[in-house]
């Protein structure tokens, strides 16, 4: 029997309107297509504009086990334009009126770039054509040091193709800025460090404004572990602050004296920390009151060394090294340029080559500066630190077992990899040639595997470094476009900004934009293997940052405590008894009577968990010494012991036992005297 007329014209109706649903559906544009620019894409880039020349979404979410994913840049410079005078570097990472004013040259270095005068003091050579947009003849270059490489949308491209934290050290130094002679600002370093830091954040809105608002752009900086990982799961860039610079705080020293005190270096840390800034180095380049530095080499060696005296009365001292760590060679190779800047009849001295450790190391301010930071829960960056400087500074965090320690761009000496890894810190390499870059990577791989990490790299863009040279159209393993990014998902070709396009091949790493492109040469020279532990970079400092935000510091179970000891020395004007090791003074300490077997006794006054203590040394330390523990005092257990004590802070770790007493028994002096210790702390873990 047939259907019902209306039944008929309702089936009719309701089968069209199924098929124009379906239709709407199929005809529905996909994300990214036209109609939908994604959530990656802009509503309003300005025009003009550069290219970025990756397409794809960029991936979001964590791993199966709730891993972040992604590579982490742990040491580049995004508005270094506004330091040293805010003239040595030309060019903007963005302007307000566009890329026409953003990516332009100097005034001065027109016609021909012969008034570039600091790639004229490095290079021997300034010359260069200055016009930047739209034809970029001649830079940015991976060896121009005074040119732009960070304009923003090619550090878009760079997260694009899989980078996910990103650190921006706000950099600048007093005494580069002062020679210069060309400047548009004063030379106070704090200064330039609040601009910088008001600039970045002036960058974030901007990007914001492009996608629709405040919060949606895919510029994120952030203050805490927690808000990066949300920020990188969302597929975005979390944006960290720090800062590198010679003099913080005004620290600086003249003639061997402190320009700076303890009140100036809370100050300065709660500042910058109401900034935002959540690592910094103490010392970088020169000398200041709170360390010494390891030295640069070379020509540049020679040119930072006259800066050095300039900046402090003094030139950097050399003394042979006490351990096999050592500071970098010093610079010996004549520096023409900058040593006309030395008072006549100063000279750059010359050094033994034997000697190559700088004889400064961390100062009693620079040790207050670093618990300060602990307190803060910042982190700590070794790299540009002495060797003596960087041995104290690791001392102090084993002593607290506190992780916050960066290595972000091979300054530190390699042999101290581990000892970061050992704390929880994190290890980032600078931007070498894929070849070096991949060798050492490869060098430290059964490390990582042991301690479970990722690795990094330090691009030091527009920190007056150098990049990666282009391979060559010849090259064994060029890189081949378009390439797809680590993840998978997106899809890099060639990048092009006004009339210049840049090949990874022909220019190597010119600018930001062409890390994916370095990445993928890593991936061709080094292998698979070095690309996913770079991958996994962005877990392995986020986790690092996180251990420093939770890490709790340990009550002293020693403060309050008593002491005694087999002997103290006597000195008619000062004391050295026992009780001086416990005080909480490291202007204080107990000194024994010079012979081997002495001991120091610390009555807890009741039983107690202990499984660490810490020992500060004076300069009459125990070679061979162990530490005893008791619950009577009559019964003695060894817990822990050495034979190799070599002074400085020492940290012993053992599984926790019950105690009331901790004895430290000396069996051999490390010197003519006795044992003197400034301070020893006693802890349940």
């Amino acid at each position: 029997m047939p259907p019902h007329p209306h039944r008929r014209r309702r089936l009719v109706t309701a089968l069209a309107s199924l098929l124009t649903l379906l239709s709407l559906l199929f005809a529905a544009p996909a994300p990214g297509a036209s109609g939908d620019p994604g959530w990656w894409n802009p509503v309003a880039r300005p025009a003009p504009d550069s290219q970025i020349g990756v397409t794809g979404e960029p991936f979001r979410g964590t791993d199966a086990q709730g891993r972040v994913r992604g590579f982490v840049d742990a040491h580049d410079h995004l508005m270094s334009n506004e330091a040293f005078g805010g003239r040595l570097l030309c060019g903007k990472t963005f302007s307000e009126s566009g890329i026409v004013d953003a990516l332009k040259d100097c005034p001065e270095h027109y016609p021909d770039g012969s008034l570039d005068v600091f790639d004229l003091l490095t290079k021997g050579d300034g010359k260069h054509d200055p016009v930047g947009w739209p034809t970029f003849k001649d830079w940015p270059a991976h060896d121009s040091l005074t040119h732009e490489q960070n304009y923003y949308a090619w550090v878009e491209r760079a997260w694009r193709g899989g980078q996910r934290v990103l650190v921006d050290d706000l950099v600048t130094n007093g005494v580069i800025c002062s020679i210069y002679p060309f400047k548009d600002r004063g030379c106070d370093e704090m200064d330039s460090i609040r601009l910088q830091a008001q600039k970045t954040y002036d960058l974030q809105a901007y990007i914001d404004r492009m996608y629709g608002g405040a919060g949606k752009g895919w510029f994120r900086i952030v203050t805490d572990s927690a808000q990066a990982r949300e920020v990188v799961k969302q597929g975005k860039l979390a944006v960290v602050l720090g800062v590198e610079t010679s003099e913080p705080f005004g620290c600086k020293q003249i003639l061997d004296i402190a320009q700076c005190s303890r009140a100036d270096i809370d100050r300065g840390l709660d500042e910058l920390y109401g900034l935002g800034v959540r690592s910094m180095f103490l010392c970088h380049k020169f000398d200041n009151a709170l360390c010494g530095v390891r030295f640069d080499e070379g020509t540049l060696g020679t040119a930072i060394n006259a800066g050095q005296f300039l900046s402090t009365g003094t030139f950097w001292k050399t003394e042979q090294c006490a351990g096999p760590q050592h500071d970098n060679p010093i610079g010996l190779a004549p520096a023409p340029e900058a040593e006309k800047l030395l008072p006549p009849g100063v000279t750059v001295p010359a050094y033994a080559t034997g000697a190559q450790c700088n004889t400064r190391g961390l100062t009693e301010l620079g040790e207050y500066a670093v618990r300060g930071m602990m307190q803060r829960k910042m982190m700590l960056e070794v790299d540009h630190m002495s060797v003596k400087a960087a041995d104290r500074a690791f001392d102090i965090l084993e002593s607290a077992s506190y992780p916050g320690v960066i290595s972000s761009h091979s300054w530190m000496d390699l042999d101290w990899t581990e000892r970061v890894y050992k704390l929880g810190g994190f290890v980032a390499q600078y931007m070498n040639g894929a070849e070096a870059f991949s060798a050492e990577a490869k060098r430290t791989d059964a490390l990582r595997d042991k301690y479970g990490v990722g690795y990094g790299y330090g691009t030091d863009m527009n920190g007056l470094g150098g990049w990666p040279a282009p391979p060559g159209a010849g090259a064994p393993n060029p890189v081949r476009y378009p390439f797809r990014t680590a993840d998978g998902g997106s899809v890099v070709d060639r990048q092009t900004t006004g009339e210049r396009t840049w090949d990874y091949n022909t220019d190597g790493a010119a600018h930001y934009g062409l890390v994916p492109d370095w990445l993928e040469e890593i991936r061709l020279v080094g292998g698979q293997g070095v690309v996913d532990d770079l991958f996994r970079g962005a877990e392995s400092y986020l986790t690092t940052w996180g251990a420093a935000e939770h890490h709790r510091a340990g009550t002293n179970l020693a403060a309050g405590a008593s002491a005694t000891a087999g002997s103290a020395e006597w000195n008619p004007f000062t004391s050295y008894a026992p009780d001086r090791a416990i005080d909480g003074s490291t202007g204080t300490r107990w000194a024994s009577d010079w012979n081997d077997d002495q001991w120091l006794r610390i009555d807890l006054g009741s039983t107690t968990l202990v499984g660490r203590v810490t020992l500060d040394w004076e300069r009459a330390y125990g070679k061979a010494y162990r530490i005893e523990v008791s619950t009577d005092g009559a019964t003695w257990q060894s817990v822990w012991s050495t034979t190799t004590g070599d002074g400085g802070l020492d940290t012993a770790r053992f599984t926790g036992v019950p105690a009331r007493y901790v004895r430290v028994h000396g069996l051999q002096r490390g010197t003519q005297w006795g044992y003197s210790l400034y301070e020893v702390g006693v802890y349940s873990t």
